[in-house]
């Protein structure tokens, strides 16, 4: 009975499923750096485990940034909890953001440059870094010395954080965006996930096994 979690009964369990990764993986840092109403908040990534930092960070009360590289994601953002949308190639807008976040949650799971992100920082601002990758670029010293800013990782957390995540999602009514899927569908859905595929998280339905 240690390891058995209690599910809110007004969550979908398919959709309350993904929460045991993702929603933990984004909500674990969200509590850790004390977001709270009118914390400064940005999610680099619009993907299964952003969309989710949207929504917890929505739910906590936050100012909600999402970075992307591409555009046209400004509606979808929006319905999720972003109050906006900063294009992360627009050096305009990266500027109009300077020193700006008191905290920012990385899941691009590929090597890119931290610098801007580390740059959108306010003071005592943190970049928190969940996506899985072995970037090669330098941290640039002077940005994090001047303004006291910190680069820290984060992964999922323990039985009783996950509890208190489920619970916080039972009563906000917080669930990721899903797809199911029937069990002979898991090869092409997986094509479909190493293509980018996926809004934003398959469930496999097993009733179908």
């Amino acid at each position: 009975e240690d390891f058995v979690l209690s599910i809110p009964r007004n969550l979908d369990p398919a959709a309350a499923a993904p929460l045991l990764c993702a929603g933990i993986t984004m909500y674990s840092p969200l509590v850790h750096w004390k977001v709270t109403r009118g914390s400064k908040v940005a999610i680099v990534g619009l993907g299964g485990l952003g969309h989710m930092g949207l929504k917890l960070a929505r739910a906590m009360g936050a100012e909600v940034t999402l970075f992307s590289r591409s555009k046209g994601k400004e509606a979808e953002a929006g319905a999720m909890g972003a109050d906006r949308v900063i294009i992360s190639t627009d050096k305009t807008q990266m500027d109009s953001v300077a020193n700006h976040f008191d905290l920012i949650i990385d899941t691009v799971p590929y090597e890119h440059d931290f610098s801007p992100y580390i740059n959108s920082l306010g003071l005592d601002g943190t970049l928190v870094i969940v996506g899985l990758t072995n970037s090669s670029e330098k941290l640039h010293a002077i940005p994090l010395i001047l303004k006291r800013k910190s680069v820290a990782g984060s992964m999922i957390g323990g039985i009783k954080e996950t509890q208190e995540m489920i619970d916080f999602c039972g009563k906000h009514n917080v669930v990721p965006e899903i797809e199911k899927i029937a069990i002979n569908e898991i090869n092409a859905a997986f094509v479909r996930m190493e293509k980018g595929d996926v809004r934003y998280r398959f469930v496999i339905d097993c009733s179908t096994l």
